[in-house]
């Protein structure tokens, strides 16, 4: 693989926000673990486990955790971030209008825009979802590794064509999908990953967000 074909293997990569049903094979989602877990971690602890549904268990988990959503209230394990400000809330309001604009959501349509946040928790129609969780021993570091594995896991998908999309809304319910799924109370559940094939003539998957320019990025100390 060249740098150029790398670079090209990240840039089709999107969050998918509508799949179609069909499953993808059980072998797949192994390979696709398998090249994941490839992904650096600190002292090599590897924090990272799946929780991954299939068929009717993804059914019942994304009916229950509607449910939830549509009742409960926010729990995540990890704290929510206290605040987005100036360049980070402005990608965030720019990727939230990019969809709301392709679905049909206008400014100030707050039932549009709760339906499709409510799409969250219907894992956008997706056959399977990953549940990513980290011992709470290991605290950041551990939710670092993760970030990691998850950006492995998304590009290892895209590889074998399979789309998919990370989800922090997913793991807003700690309790609830501790108890649904019988993860450990002792691990931190992070985020959910929901993948299958994408649905192309969906309007939700009709946009892509911008990256910032790499001067953005970079800053420079001393010569080359």
């Amino acid at each position: 693989m060249t740098p150029s074909d790398l670079d090209a293997l990240f840039s089709r990569r999107h969050s998918c926000r509508a799949f179609r049903p069909d499953p993808v094979p059980r072998a797949v989602i192994q390979e696709i673990i398998a090249t994941a877990r490839r992904a650096p971690s600190w002292c090599n602890a590897q924090p990272w486990q799946v929780t991954v549904t299939s068929g009717a268990d993804t059914d019942r988990f994304r009916t229950a955790l509607q449910q939830e959503a549509s009742s409960g209230t926010p729990q995540p394990d990890l704290e929510w971030p206290t605040r987005y400000a100036g360049v980070y809330q402005e990608r965030r309001r720019t990727c939230g209008w990019q969809l709301y604009e392709a679905v049909g959501v206008e400014k100030g349509d707050r039932a549009g825009s709760a339906r499709q946040m409510m799409e969250n928790f219907a894992l956008f129609g997706a056959p399977h979802c990953a549940i990513v969780s980290s011992p709470a021993d290991l605290g950041p570091y551990g939710a670092m590794d993760c970030g990691g594995f998850v950006t492995a896991f998304t590009i290892a998908a895209e590889a074998q064509g399979i789309a998919s999309i990370a989800q922090a809304a997913v793991a807003s319910y700690g309790p609830f999908l501790h108890d649904h799924l019988d993860i450990p109370k002792d691990r931190l559940i992070l985020c959910g990953i929901s993948f299958g094939h994408a649905d192309t003539d969906h309007p939700a998957n009709s946009f892509r967000t911008e990256r910032a320019a790499v001067s953005d990025i970079i800053d420079w100390r001393g010569t080359a």
